[in-house]
């Protein structure tokens, strides 16, 4: 895993939502490329995204964990490069069967989604890696997707607590080479939104896929 990446080269303050897409054919032209965030329900993951772009309103936060239903796609001032909010997953209230046709439909863009760069999983700190997230990870891992892990409401923890959980992540997954950071964050304090900016923009400033 590196730990160090250059300064940001995109500009994320220009993201601008897109459209919404509940099938892989309703998503915008397979061209450009993108980078998705995905994690378990009550992650933090909108208020990442959010924090990220400098947005507060970009990607719905709620505090009822599940109501991202759709693949919501957003636009970057860069040409064809675009950010990509994934449904939450693993929330217990929804029914089996939603539960499977998010899956199904997620599935198909994870699978199928050529201008894919890379993927962000966001993770509460006090509750990584569970087993919806390990998944995603062998998924990735299977099909050579690069991974950035934000290891999200670090402020929730001290300090040393907050070390020792990324370093029992890193080593969980030290021989788990998609995944190629992973790091503290905290929409709240805004820790760690500079260095998730950067390592993205190495995934979204480079040469477009064949």
């Amino acid at each position: 895993m590196t730990d160090q990446s250059p300064h940001p080269t995109i500009a994320f303050n220009s993201a601008r939502f897109l459209t919404s897409a509940a099938h892989l054919d309703q998503c915008p032209e397979d061209e450009g490329c993108e980078v998705a965030f995905a994690g378990r329900s009550n992650s933090g993951k909108s208020s990442a995204l959010n924090a990220i772009t400098r947005n507060s309103k970009l990607a719905r936060t709620s505090k009822t964990p599940g109501r991202t239903r759709l693949i919501n796609f957003f636009t970057l001032s860069r040409p064809g490069a675009r950010l990509v909010d994934l449904p939450g997953y693993g929330y217990a209230r929804v029914s089996r069967e939603m539960q499977q046709d998010w899956e199904k439909h997620l599935g198909a863009y994870l699978e199928h989604r050529q201008s894919l760069r890379g993927m962000t999983l966001i993770m509460d700190i006090r509750h990584p890696l569970s087993e919806f997230d390990e998944m995603l990870i062998e998924w990735c891992q299977h099909h050579d997707l690069p991974m950035l892990l934000l290891l999200t409401k670090a402020d929730k923890l001290k300090k040393n607590p907050a070390r020792q959980q990324v370093r029992d992540v890193q080593n969980a997954l030290r021989d788990v080479p998609c995944v190629t950071r992973v790091q503290p964050f905290s929409a709240l304090k805004g820790d760690g939104i500079d260095e998730a900016r950067a390592h993205l923009s190495q995934w979204l400033d480079g040469p477009d896929p064949d």
